[in-house]
């Protein structure tokens, strides 16, 4: 359920009639009455059901339903903000979609309504004090105070319960959503986060301790490649190559068999991101690459959308000049085959001094001298002039992502990585840290490097940082590639199939708040996730730091030399599928009809 927009329901929407009469019912009675009320399929995998609700056909109601909302909680929205009044809007329409569906449907099914975030808040506020007969849930993906705060550049985490929230909220003239969002919060029968670091701030931030932690899932299904991941990054490491001649070139003095790409990405927030540490430990990290005389070079991206009004003209040319240069070398080498076949054909051996003549030289040097070029910009994506990739493909060409955040509620980012089967580092302040440090027992041997940015200093965890990055580019190209195979296996462990169990655990656990008679459950009770767990693999090396090398200056042919310890790629795989249980299915729960094998209880 959401805001409709004309464009979108168009493009992403295929309208169709409710699947249940009373739905159709209370549309009908929303619309009579002036409002307009759209159904139909979201055209997305899975193609769910939606209700959108046209805020501007309803804005007449504006002003009354402001006194509904300060009759309810006492909270009043300033007119100048709109984003605030449209949530009020959106969320009257809900309650009174929800009276009217209830009223239709009686006892002869339960509702379940799932609140996201402070703009959900009004219509769960408003449906509570209404006391409508249906479960609530309301999660928070991050509380809207902390979020300001960290932007501010605070010492967020050891002040936590330091802070005065009306006070901070009032001079970011944010005290109306916050008090909307702590409404909400409280007035949910099951409250919700999406990681334990974000319960932490929450329980102080909002005045209430989650009642269940919801981790984030992925669509596996969407990035699976099979085993095909290892060649996808090798073509797509090609690519990047092809990139990197052109943005050196004239400068290209190091080896790109020994090259590793490091790459932070996400929101432009330079703090909040952690691409203040990573700056500073690549500095720290090229001084210790050169101390030790390593043949390692590390090109680091940063994928940040930020304001510009077009590329870097160096790096265009730079781009222009790679692929003339590779025109003109393919040009070259068709001439010199055709020639080369012709000699052979005669019966003899060409004279490899004249198998190009004056005139090749001549066009091969123009091309190392050429520099004219006009693009238009745009961002990274197949389409781009300058790296032609869209961000899936450059991820799987990438060695190492960076991610060392202060403030990350989960951290998709890293998630991404580790279901394409490549290693990152993330931080015990994001929720995507906090989790792989409850679920595996040596995340740093499954590519998944967790700086410390809670308990030691910026520049300890500089440090720490660093000493990942240099332990990474040390490793042999055999520990990265069982690495990689270790990394894609946690896919199991982010994959909705698996964390769905979460969700299903808050859903029941509203159910038998909100109706204790007919739901039976342990209000104490928690998913039971035994097994769920990967244990430290006993094999080849359990992490870069563990298994360094005597020198720096090894090869990859070494490491067919080296007595290294055995390595079964498929025994250990399916040691880390046995740690994975199947989805648990909670207690049964009452319902009119059978329920078919497999299905879920209401």
């Amino acid at each position: 359920m959401g805001p409709y927009y004309e464009h979108n329901f168009k493009t992403q929407v295929e309208q169709c009639d409710p699947p249940i009469a009373a739905i159709k019912v209370a549309m009908d009675s929303l619309i009579n009455s002036g409002c307009q009320v759209y159904f139909g399929r979201w055209l997305i995998e899975g193609s769910p059901y939606v209700i959108l609700f046209d805020i501007g056909s309803a804005a007449w109601n504006l002003d009354r339903w402001k006194g509904d909302l300060w009759d309810a909680c006492s909270i009043g929205l300033p007119y100048h903000d709109r984003e605030a009044n449209d949530s009020l809007i959106l969320g009257s329409l809900i309650a009174w979609f929800f009276k009217e569906l209830t009223d239709q449907l009686r006892d002869e099914r339960n509702i379940i309504a799932h609140f996201h975030e402070w703009q959900a808040g009004a219509g769960l506020v408003l449906s509570r004090s209404r006391k409508l007969p249906m479960a609530t849930v309301f999660t928070t993906h991050a509380t809207l105070l902390g979020r300001y705060l960290c932007a501010g550049n605070v010492d967020f985490y050891n002040n936590l319960d330091k802070f005065n929230l009306d006070k901070e909220a009032g001079e970011r003239q944010i005290y109306h959503r916050c008090c909307l969002e702590r409404a909400a919060v409280h007035c949910a029968h099951v409250f919700t986060t999406v990681s334990q670091i974000t319960a932490v701030e929450a329980n102080h931030m909002l005045h209430r301790n989650p009642d269940v932690v919801t981790p984030n899932g992925l669509n596996v299904k969407k990035f699976s490649a099979m085993h095909e991941f290892q060649n996808l990054h090798s073509t797509n490491k090609t690519q990047i190559q092809e990139f990197v001649r052109g943005h050196f070139y004239g400068h290209l003095d190091f080896n790109l068999e020994k090259t590793l790409f490091f790459f932070i990405a996400g929101r432009y927030e330079f703090s909040n991101k952690g691409a203040d540490i990573f700056l500073e430990s690549l500095s720290r990290l090229n001084y210790l690459l050169r101390v030790h005389k390593s043949d390692v070079t590390v090109v680091a991206f940063f994928i940040m959308p930020a304001k510009t009004n077009n590329f870097n003209v160096e790096t265009l040319k730079g781009q222009a000049v790679r692929k003339q240069l590779w025109d003109t070398a393919q040009f070259a080498k068709e001439k010199f085959g055709k020639r080369l076949y012709e000699a052979l054909l005669r019966g003899e051996i060409p004279d490899m001094n004249k198998i190009l003549d004056r005139d090749d030289f001549t066009i091969m040097k123009r091309a190392i001298f050429a520099t004219q070029i006009i693009f238009h910009p745009e961002f990274l994506s197949s389409t781009s002039p300058l790296l032609p990739m869209d961000y899936e493909e450059f991820v799987r060409g990438c060695h190492l992502g960076v991610f060392p955040s202060y403030y990350e509620p989960w951290g998709y980012t890293p998630g991404e990585c580790t279901v394409m089967g490549i290693p990152s580092v993330t931080t015990n302040l994001s929720g995507f840290g906090c989790f792989m440090e409850e679920h595996v027992s040596d995340p740093a041997a499954y590519g998944i490097y967790i700086v410390d940015r809670r308990f030691r200093s910026a520049d300890e965890s500089c440090n720490q940082l660093t000493k990942f990055l240099f332990s990474f580019c040390q490793q042999s190209r055999r520990q990265r590639i069982i690495q990689r195979n270790r990394t894609e296996r946690l896919s199991d462990l982010l994959d909705w199939r698996y964390l769905g169990r979460f969700y299903m655990h808050a859903r029941h656990l509203a159910l038998s708040r909100s109706f204790p008679d007919k739901f039976k459950m342990d209000p104490t009770a928690t998913p039971p996730t035994e097994g769920f767990r990967y244990p430290r693999p006993p094999s080849v090396p359990p992490s870069p730091s563990a298994s360094l090398h005597s020198t720096p200056h090894h090869s990859d042919e070494e490491d067919e030399e080296e007595d290294e310890e055995p390595y079964d790629e498929d025994d250990e795989a399916e040691r880390d599928r046995q740690n994975i249980k199947v989805p648990f299915t909670l207690a049964p729960v009452p319902r009119r009809k059978k329920k078919q094998p497999g299905e879920y209880g209401n």
